[in-house]
């Protein structure tokens, strides 16, 4: 089950270049259900996800580099590259914010994603100052999303 906020950055810390990053493409091979493709650094996945905004269920299946190279001949739509930092979050050694900064089509574009154990932890969360609009319900910041713009 992923439990996560997602939120647009405006204004991200200037110290976040500083921070370990993972590079990462993604491709969509279907968006309803969401079945994705995703390199990330070295590794490759193959994802689904079901319906949902503030939780749904996900699973990961190991690819090789050659079945990911094959699968995103197949994929629909636009492929996203972006960066992943990972900033810790102040007070809260238990949670990570994972701030996408996207790249091609997307570039200029900033998401912060924060995961969490529990649906309640979740609503109870209080994002840093630097985060601006609260984008979980509505969806139309999920990468399956921008996928088909």
């Amino acid at each position: 089950m992923e439990i996560e906020r997602k939120f647009l950055v405006e204004n991200p810390p200037e110290t976040y270049p500083e921070f370990p990053f993972r590079q990462i493409e993604q491709a969509y091979l279907c968006t309803d259900p969401v079945i994705r493709i995703r390199r990330e650094d070295s590794s490759y996945y193959l994802t689904y996800k079901s319906k949902g905004l503030l939780s749904r269920e996900e699973y990961n299946l190991p690819l090789t580099e050659a079945s990911y190279l094959h699968l995103r001949r197949k994929a629909d739509g636009n492929i996203l590259t972006k960066k992943r930092y990972l900033l810790p979050v102040n007070g809260r050694p238990d949670l990570t914010i994972e701030l996408d900064v996207f790249e091609g089509k997307f570039e200029g574009l900033i998401l912060a994603e924060v995961e969490f154990a529990s649906e309640d932890d979740a609503k109870a969360f209080v994002p840093p100052d630097w985060f601006s609009r609260d984008v979980t319900f509505s969806g139309e910041y999920q990468n399956s999303r921008l996928s088909t713009l």
